[in-house]
């Protein structure tokens, strides 16, 4: 059921809009035919035509009070504003069809704007490939003229969950979101907890500051369980990580990540969920193909960071890293290939007390059937450079020269046999990388469209 007492929502309906002329360009975003290129420089249209046809656009300016969104459903005949923190709230349901457009105004700090769907509250989005779910920020005319450089225009989507943490105390508040707001926090006791679903959503230039230089992810999942339906989602040009789980033990699969600035996975707090087909590719002011922590307060905490992952790509932009595992993290990458990197895969080796080299001679960080393609140096080492490939965790490892880029990431050829996993919620597939043949991401998304 729909409710009216929750937000201030604006309905904005523009009529009598009218072509521009391609020639002369227009700068007006709201105009029919704007163009990036537009000679004009002061916001107005020269037409070409009369006006002829009255155009009618919606634009749901959507503001939170702290009664949240309600449990409604957002449709896709109408444009969604997000203005500030806006929270799902304990207990409602926030339902977004396909083909549905939600656009963040711009602002840091405390006006940033972003979505949170708080602990206890449901997010169903599912889109299609025909009709994925975008968002993305004011004023993006959605033509594909903004480039793929443009970061940090908003905020993110927040998910938080009921799910264990390895920290103390058990429940943390999200990052990004002031102490004193209780809807932030997120954690717990259930590690099958359902926060919904996401499929065919695509999250673009986000990422604003929101102070001390901590800006927001792409996609933030605190304390997510595995009941969350989570599949076929991009994260485009985003200012920080692309997906950052905290702790929980969520599932993904089919997970792009382009043109972030810091790192493309990025986990902490004893994530131990599953991945299958993730897509890192850099551009040249990238960080890490995956920062890997296993804890924070204490490094050391239960349940470790076990999570794992299988068919990943990531493509590096030539000097940064591929990976690395601290802070006592495990995890394992299975029939996946790391390209183009100036370092390959760094694991944390202390002098004392538990670490992540302590987790590879455990058993509990491998990795198996993996490629590593071009990379500038130190495929596998610990932190004071030890090569650890030969180590009884690493088995499987080939160093073939991968035909694949970030324009194309699809392979040419084979780049060799894996293993399939037995666990049934992973494809039965034994080919390396994400790919096979096709691109799975080609057509809903801003990176391949």
């Amino acid at each position: 059921m729909k409710t009216k007492n929750l937000l201030l929502i604006g309905v904005i309906t523009i009529g009598l809009l009218t072509a521009c002329s391609k020639k002369e360009g227009c700068t007006d975003l709201t105009a029919e035919n704007y163009s990036a290129d537009a000679e004009k420089d002061d916001g107005s249209c020269e037409y070409a035509v009369e006006p002829t046809t009255a155009i009618t656009s919606n634009i749901v300016t959507v503001t939170d009070d702290g009664t949240g969104t309600g449990s409604t459903t957002w449709t896709n005949d109408k444009v969604y504003l997000l203005d500030g923190f806006v929270f799902v709230n304990s207990g409602q349901t926030l339902t977004i069809e396909p083909g549905t457009v939600i656009k963040g105004k711009p602002g840091t700090g405390t006006n940033a704007s972003a979505l949170i769907v708080a602990r206890g509250a449901t997010i169903n989005a599912c889109g299609t490939a025909s009709q994925p779910i975008i968002f993305t920020f004011e004023a993006d005319p959605l033509d594909g003229s903004v480039p793929a450089t443009t970061t940090g225009q908003w905020g993110g989507l927040m998910i938080l969950g009921d799910a264990i943490l390895n920290t103390v105390p058990s429940f943390q508040n999200i990052e990004g979101i002031p102490t004193s707001e209780t809807r932030g926090s997120y954690g717990g006791s259930n590690d099958a907890d359902n926060s919904g679903s996401l499929c065919y959503v695509s999250i673009r230039h986000g990422g604003t500051d929101i102070g001390a230089g901590n800006e927001i992810n792409g996609l933030t999942l605190g304390g997510v369980g595995s009941g969350t339906s989570i599949h076929h989602i991009e994260i485009a040009a985003n200012a920080d990580d692309g997906v950052e789980f905290f702790g929980g033990a969520p599932n993904l699969k089919h997970i792009l990540v382009a043109n972030v600035l810091d790192d493309s996975f990025d986990y902490d707090q004893g994530y131990r969920g599953k991945g299958q087909f993730w897509v890192a590719i850099e551009n040249a002011n990238s960080d890490r193909g995956g920062e890997h922590d296993g804890g924070t307060s204490p490094e050391d905490g239960t349940p470790y960071a076990t999570p794992v992952i299988y068919n990943s790509t990531y493509i590096g932009n030539g000097s940064s890293r591929a990976l690395t595992f601290r802070d006592n993290a495990g995890g394992e990458y299975h029939n996946s290939v790391f390209h183009n990197f100036g370092k390959g895969i760094d694991i944390e080796d202390l002098a004392s007390g538990e670490d992540s080299k302590a987790r590879l001679d455990a058993g509990q960080l491998k990795f198996a059937g993996i490629v590593l393609s071009s990379i500038g140096s130190n495929n596998i080492v610990d932190n004071n450079g030890t090569d650890l490939s030969g180590h009884q965790s690493i088995t499987n490892v080939s160093t073939t020269t991968a035909s694949i880029t970030g324009a194309n990431p699809v392979p040419a050829s084979s780049l060799g046999s894996g293993v399939a996993s037995a666990d049934a919620w992973y494809d039965n597939v034994t080919y390396v990388g994400a790919f096979n043949g096709t691109n799975w991401a080609q057509g809903w998304t801003l990176t391949f469209p």
